[in-house]
């Protein structure tokens, strides 16, 4: 299907588990099994296809979604059409932060970068858990600090880091979220997510593949030396990736 940004857009399909499981998703997993069980009746298991939109900058928000299989973009959209990209949610989070937090409509907008599977709420059930104040929304809670860190760093990274300190930043966050060391996208693509020129994108994208630490072919990037990409990524993944792992290890509400 056409992209928000018109280009042509193709599907890959991630490695699926044989019985797909909300607890494929982080905070999902990280929850007790009382509030996991109150929470399992109003999970839908729905399918998440590349470049599908699940909400507009100002739409009215219904849904919360926990992704399994795929990543999510969050997009700041300017006034003639430029994006660029705020953050990503993917296994380790969710989308619809806003939601939660009693906010009904968001300005950014969220697009599937990654094709796979999630499981989405209706936006009430997951609020009357929050609003119990116990370990949902503490859980919650710490997901939201994280995901700010994420929106912080990424601007500072758009602004003082290099094209390809910035691509390889995208590329780890993205690979972090997937159950595989792959994902599908275009170079015109992540130079929209990036906000940044797209023969940029393919100068690095060239470079890195030219040195093995990448394989590119049809749109398809895989990681083929994933010290090496880090290597050539800013501080600002380092960051990131700390502060999830702080706020919200395995044992998060234990």
């Amino acid at each position: 299907m056409p992209s928000p940004h018109g280009e042509h857009l193709q599907m890959t399909v991630h490695p699926i588990f044989a019985s797909p499981s909300p607890r494929q998703n982080h905070l999902l997993a990280a929850l007790h099994t009382v509030e996991y069980g109150r929470l399992l009746p109003d999970l839908e298991q729905v399918p998440m296809p590349l470049g599908e939109v699940l909400y507009e900058s100002g739409c009215q928000l219904q849904h919360v979604y926990f992704p399994t299989t795929s990543v999510v973009s969050l997009l700041y959209v300017m006034r003639g059409g430029e994006s660029a990209e705020i953050a990503i949610a993917g296994n380790e989070g969710l989308v619809g932060i806003a939601l939660i937090m009693g906010g009904q409509t968001t300005p950014s907008r969220a697009v599937v970068q990654c094709a796979g599977q999630a499981f989405r709420i209706q936006s009430g059930a997951l609020r009357q858990e929050f609003d119990r104040g116990g370990a949902v929304q503490r859980l919650l809670l710490r997901y939201m600090q994280a995901l700010i860190t994420q929106m912080v760093q990424t601007a500072a990274c758009n602004r003082h880091h290099s094209v390809e300190q910035q691509f390889c930043r995208w590329l780890l966050l993205s690979i972090d979220r997937l159950p595989s060391n792959e994902l599908t996208m275009t170079q015109g693509l992540i130079a929209n997510m990036l906000g940044v020129r797209q023969d940029g994108v393919v100068i690095v994208a060239k470079q890195l593949q030219d040195e093995g630490l990448i394989g590119y072919d049809e749109g398809r990037i895989t990681v083929l030396d994933r010290p090496g990409v880090e290597a050539r990524a800013c501080e600002c993944y380092a960051v990131v990736k700390k502060e999830f792992d702080r706020l919200l290890p395995a044992d998060v509400v234990t």
